[in-house]
């Protein structure tokens, strides 16, 4: 019986669906060399590799087979998807064309290494859209962004995207929860078009705007509207479920709860940037990576109190999500502040902190940004993470992402979806 590789339960899935990886027809013991493969859409090669060891029977399962060594050790069902890593340093490896999958190839070699023999190959698409999902491009008054709406006519559940400071439309999270039944629009705000990727100013406005053309859409419950960001989106997700009526549920990736680099116009009252002071940047072993974790002033200072978004006024459910080893900003003591503030005015708030997990915290089985070119700030910038660590918080922190909103979006009387 010659040696292949099954990917179950199907080799066509979304990102976030976990997948089990087999190899049938080894011989009994034998020890291979499994390697995964992807090229993305800027034709960067990004490859992951392990040792196991064939059951007596032949087979080789994922699921509860021991890596020997490589890009990972231990059962890791996942491993050889959050291990890619491209030879280039500081690549990220982000989708860019959701319209289109990420071919995953997985081949089996004898021995340890890949100089061995060529066993068997197959390959995997790693979707971002599920069959029927729509994806509808939204140039509508200022908004610019990407609407994505399930398949059905609903009422589903409607949810804001935010990215972070790097500017740009990103859609893969917007297209992966449309996909788990939400409405979701992708919203620009920087660097995007002519959106500036430094701006004078920011306007909450422009977010109120994108709040009420969500609620104008049929398709779309009329119980209320989910926010969710990343980093300097993660801040404004929290001042639009602040002062925006609306807003039933918000939830901060990495975020600070201070408003953040520049000022915030809000309904007439514009909230400035946080301190910080450029020369605590910090030295890294890499003269070329900027370690930006220590600029920001303490938030627990009276001094910067003005900075604060007061999330306390809001009447929204709130989830705050952080990697303890983001060397972003310090998102913890930040995060924890404006928990405080929740939940000393009795505000429904939740926070879970992820130890060795760093500052881009995606969809799960994405791997690792530990560096990565930030454009608009010239520089490559330390995120941080540790690889395995990372990849659990990813994993888990979607599944309370998905709980969350529905819980809170779709049946108040859900308790949790966990």
């Amino acid at each position: 019986m010659e040696a292949r590789i099954l990917v179950l339960p199907s080799p066509t899935g979304l990102c976030d669906d976990p997948v089990q990886v087999k190899i049938e027809g080894l011989s009994p013991l034998q020890e291979v060399t499994l390697r995964a493969s992807l090229v993305d859409e800027n034709g960067e090669l990004f490859q992951s590799f392990a040792f196991y060891r064939a059951a007596s029977d032949g087979e080789l399962d994922l699921s509860c087979s021991a890596s020997l060594g490589g890009s990972y050790s231990g059962v890791e069902p996942m491993g050889l998807l959050w291990s890619l890593e491209s030879k280039t340093p500081s690549k990220r490896l982000a989708k860019r064309n959701v319209l289109t999958p990420f071919c995953v190839t997985y081949e089996v070699y004898e021995g340890r290494g890949v100089t061995g023999p060529l066993l068997s190959k197959c390959c995997s698409e790693r979707r971002f859209l599920a069959e029927g999902v729509e994806r509808i491009p939204v140039r509508q008054g200022r908004l610019k962004g990407t609407f994505f709406r399930p398949p059905g006519p609903g009422p589903f559940p409607g949810l804001i995207d935010l990215y972070g400071s790097g500017g740009g439309l990103v859609e893969y999270r917007a297209s992966l929860l449309a996909s788990r039944g939400f409405v979701t629009l992708a919203l620009a705000y920087l660097g995007f078009e002519d959106f500036p990727a430094f701006p004078e100013f920011i306007e909450l406005d422009y977010f109120g705007e994108a709040v009420e053309f969500l609620r104008k859409q049929q398709q779309v419950k009329a119980t209320g509207i989910g926010v969710l960001g990343l980093s300097k989106g993660a801040d404004l997700a929290l001042a639009l479920a602040t002062f925006w009526p609306g807003i039933r549920a918000a939830i901060s990736i990495s975020g600070s709860g201070v408003n953040t680099f520049v000022p915030l116009r809000v309904k007439g009252l514009t909230i400035p940037p946080h301190p910080c002071n450029l020369e605590r940047i910090q030295a890294t072993s890499d003269s070329e990576i900027v370690d930006y974790s220590e600029i920001m002033d303490d938030p627990r200072d009276p001094a910067t109190w003005q900075c604060r978004i007061p999330v306390e006024k809001s009447s929204a459910k709130f989830l705050f999500l952080l990697g303890q080893d983001d060397k972003n900003w310090q998102s913890e003591l930040f995060c924890q502040e404006a928990v405080w503030r929740l939940q000393q005015s009795g505000r429904h708030v939740e926070l879970y902190c992820y130890p060795g997990a760093g500052h881009l915290l995606e969809p799960p089985y994405l791997p690792l940004c530990h560096t990565s070119f930030h454009r608009p700030l010239g520089c490559l910038v330390l995120w941080g993470g540790k690889w395995r660590e990372h990849a659990k918080a990813q994993e888990d922190a979607w599944q309370r992402i998905l709980a969350f909103f529905r819980q809170h979006l779709l049946d108040s009387t859900i308790k949790s979806y966990l």
